[in-house]
């Protein structure tokens, strides 16, 4: 070949490639992402990286933004280093500009359509399709039943969600069952984790996980709220009905197996209901095989523990789901105060390990279930991956549609 030939010939496949990735870009659809509540709560902090890797994994040719509520205390971070690609924005101008751009709006999992004001904005400024991720909803005024009937789909995070939704006539086209998104988040860290277990002898596989909770969350000593008279009364009636069943399978777990128990938080009130309801109940010979973390963590470390533990035990619901997600077993210990949202147990097959505390049936079979996965636990993590194949191929589906809703071929 020539060199002008060739140079002619170099050039002009340049240029092609240039205009296809142009037109790549014009054409690529632009995903705005509703998401990350608060972060006082690792499994608030979870919603959002479940959902963007199951966009990444699923849906691979959308831009996505993050359209944020709170990342603080580490939590940007955390997200910039495993979704280096997707830029995150609060309010102001940004989000002016973002609203003119983006060609979908995803609410993300939470437990209630908890941005609703913005999703309601997005419908009336853009009229632009929206969608809706595995939320809990346990109540909606007529206004919010409109909203969500002119959404192009709403998934709810379990079947009493969902029961309820079709039971006030919302009618939006596509109503399913969608499991939370933190079941995909996929963030670690490892070094953190294992420096911690190393300090505490604690062996991968040779030790379970337990969350203490109480009624309600004591936000007025996590955040700036004012003190609730009602709700501690109410806690503080319960606290040892609730925890009673949590000490017996701490309990039996160390005295019949040689595995130990860390004490662990979901949200940043909970290392101190952990020592007082927990840890300082314990008989001393108990007490030395429990380890008592005294330190909030944020959702990676927390996850590169779980996923060195044998199985989970509490009154928490998004550390089980983190665990289930990563086929690590998990026991769910729930109460009237709770919204339905541990109900997703039932629906993804884990039936077994939920648990009602307000039955005092369900709170005589708590520790021997806890039991029967510490000395079993390859029965155990056989089921949880089951349930975690299942959350898996819904998940997917999920995605499929908001790729629908965007134009791109599934």
């Amino acid at each position: 070949m020539k060199r002008r030939t060739f140079l002619a010939s170099s050039l002009g496949a340049a240029l092609c490639s240039q205009i296809r990735l142009a037109a790549a870009d014009k054409t690529q659809p632009h995903v705005l992402l509703r998401s990350s509540w608060q972060t006082v709560n690792i499994g608030d902090i979870a919603h959002t990286p479940g959902v963007l890797a199951l966009l990444e994994e699923h849906l691979p040719e959308a831009k996505v933004t993050l359209w944020a509520s709170d990342v603080r205390n580490g939590v940007r971070e955390l997200l910039e280093a495993r979704f280096p690609n997707v830029r995150i924005v609060h309010r102001g101008p940004d989000v002016d500009e973002l609203l003119k751009q983006c060609d979908f709006l995803l609410h993300g999992s939470g437990p209630s359509l908890v941005a609703q004001r913005d999703v309601q904005r997005w419908k009336d400024e853009t009229g632009k399709p929206f969608g809706v991720f595995g939320i809990t909803l346990g109540s909606a005024d007529e206004k919010l039943v409109t909203l969500l009937s002119s959404a192009d789909f709403v998934f709810f995070r379990d079947s009493v969600s969902l029961g309820f939704a079709k039971g006030v006539e919302i009618k939006a086209p596509i109503m399913k069952f969608g499991p939370d998104g933190a079941f995909a988040v996929d963030i670690a860290n490892d070094e953190a984790a294992e420096k911690f277990l190393a300090e505490h002898d604690l062996q991968p596989g040779k030790f379970m996980c337990c969350i203490p909770r109480l009624r309600y969350t004591p936000y007025w000593k996590i955040k700036d709220r004012s003190f609730d008279e009602a709700r501690h009364r109410r806690n503080e009636e319960m606290k040892e009905q609730d925890h009673a069943p949590i000490l017996e399978a701490i309990t039996q777990v160390v005295t019949q197996t040689d595995m130990k128990v860390l004490l662990c938080p979901e949200d940043m009130s909970q290392m101190e209901v952990g020592k007082v309801n927990l840890y300082d109940k314990l008989p001393p010979k108990i007490r030395e095989r429990v380890v008592w973390r005294e330190n909030y963590w944020l959702t990676d470390e927390a996850i590169s523990t779980y996923r060195r533990s044998a199985g989970l035990f509490g009154m928490e619901m998004h550390s089980p789901i983190m665990c289930v997600g990563n086929g690590i077993p998990a026991v769910v210990c729930r109460f009237a105060e709770q919204t339905s949202k541990g109900f997703m147990w039932r629906d993804i097959g884990l039936n077994d390990w939920l648990f009602d505390l307000d039955s005092a049936e369900d709170r005589s079979r708590v520790a021997e279930t806890v039991l029967a996965i510490a000395k079993n636990p390859a029965a155990a993590k056989e089921k949880a991956a089951a349930a975690r194949k299942r959350v898996a191929a819904i998940q997917k589906s999920m995605v499929e549609q908001v790729g629908v809703s965007v134009g791109v071929p599934s």
